[in-house]
């Protein structure tokens, strides 16, 4: 009888293996990375800096040529259902489209002028400049949506709070939750971050459901016309009110706070870079000229705009890590197995330009996933920077060295200043 538990033991051992064996994937050719520990993986390896930490771990970035994408673009689309298509398609044909972005070109020009106009009032006065352009932005996106502004620029005066919601609910994507390691433990909700998701969510679909009744009510009762706004045609096209909020609040999240984070970079470094800055004022005066105003048609004569808005780009992404991605299937990549559902995140190796054709970094990502948005940010972009740096010398507050600059950054699910940038327009 004492024999019978070893016995045992020596007996279950090798069934035991045989289901691990099963059970556990066979040697795969994995991409280059930091070993796992035992069921914590690589958590201890993110750190606060989760963009950066791992870029110090591997001798070199794997490069591979744009033709990936295509023959792979797999890896940087998640489930491809009729509805994503739909709403994909649905956007860039009323909002991102070469026509749709040069037909609101008129509604950006006004929104920026409102904004050096209120920046006018002013001068020699310390602001905060991501909270102004953020709300320029905003209300381009309300005007385009809703026909309305979404708040006001004078920051102290908004009550809504809709910059705060937004910048809420990116904390809360980009925050680590235990379920995204160990999916077992989803439906849980251990950390609260999907409650506290909800309630933000419906904070911001507050700010324009009275809008959406309304105009339900007007376009029936046939008091407005059509197709005004692109609530009017999401509207016509049968969208209901959980699909409009939802499109809403991607489009609202994604177009203002990415586009806010490059103009705040791209001052600080221009106001750290006096040469750069010089090089930029020269560039705009001889353009433009002195008594001109700038317009969007002629953004694409200022190459060196262009070129200090690809350098923020590339020295502070928007997005470091883009939008985590799965793998539906297993397939293989330069000999490297690319499990299922597991997340990669690459770093393409081409030209200089950030839009689909050659470039040499992805701040908008690529391939069937690229940003929609990437024509109405570019114009938006150089159309408020340049605006910027035509209109006011800013200087920083109390004297203080641009060298001193705080620089640090803060990780999200956009890229932000830890410290916001404080400027004294002249």
């Amino acid at each position: 009888m004492e024999y019978t538990l070893p016995a045992s033991v020596l007996i279950l051992i090798p069934f035991f293996a045989l289901i691990l064996e099963q059970l556990v994937p066979k040697y795969l050719n994995l991409p280059p990375g930091r070993r796992p520990w035992p069921v914590l993986g690589n958590i201890l390896h993110i750190g606060k800096i989760p963009h950066i930490s791992p870029a110090r771990s591997v001798p070199r970035v794997v490069s591979y040529e744009l033709s990936v994408i295509d023959q792979h673009s797999i890896l940087w689309s998640s489930d491809l259902n009729n509805h994503w298509k739909f709403s994909r398609a649905f956007c860039r044909t009323h909002l991102f489209s070469p026509k749709a972005v040069e037909s609101h070109a008129a509604l950006r020009e006004k929104k920026v002028f409102e904004m050096i106009d209120f920046l006018m009032s002013k001068k020699g006065k310390t602001v905060k400049i991501s909270e102004i352009v953020f709300c320029a932005i905003l209300n381009t996106w309300g005007n385009l949506f809703f026909s309305k502004d979404l708040c006001h620029l004078d920051y102290e005066m908004n009550t809504s709070g809709i910059k705060h919601i937004i910048r809420k609910l990116l904390e809360l994507g980009a925050m680590p939750n235990v379920s995204d390691f160990y999916p077992v433990f989803d439906a849980l909700d251990m950390q609260g971050l999907r409650k506290k998701t909800k309630i933000y969510q419906d904070q911001l679909f507050n700010v324009w459901n009275e809008i959406v009744k309304e105009k339900r009510h007007a376009i029936s009762s046939g008091s407005i016309m059509k197709n005004q706004d692109f609530l009017d045609v999401m509207i016509d096209s049968g969208f209901s009110d959980l699909q409009i909020n939802f499109l809403l609040i991607e489009l609202i999240a994604a177009g203002s706070d990415t586009t806010t984070s490059t103009i705040e970079w791209a001052m600080a470094e221009l106001l750290r870079n006096k040469d750069v800055m010089h090089k930029l004022q020269a560039e705009l005066k001889s353009k433009i000229g002195s008594d001109d105003t700038i317009i969007e048609s002629k953004i694409n004569e200022l190459p060196y705009l262009a070129a200090c808005v690809k350098e923020t780009l590339r020295i502070h992404p928007p997005s470091p890590l883009l939008i985590p991605r799965r793998a539906p299937k297993t397939c293989k990549i330069m000999n490297y197995t690319i499990p299922k559902n597991s997340r990669p995140e690459r770093f393409l190796d081409s030209n200089v330009d950030f839009r689909r054709q050659n470039f040499e970094f992805i701040p908008f990502g690529a391939g069937r996933r690229i940003c929609p948005g990437l024509p109405f940010a570019r114009q938006e972009v150089h159309l408020i920077l340049a605006s910027l740096i035509y209109y006011f010398e800013c200087s920083l507050p109390n004297d203080e060295d641009p060298m001193q600059l705080d620089m640090e950054e803060k990780f999200g699910v956009t890229l932000q200043k830890e410290k916001p940038l404080l400027v004294v327009p002249i």
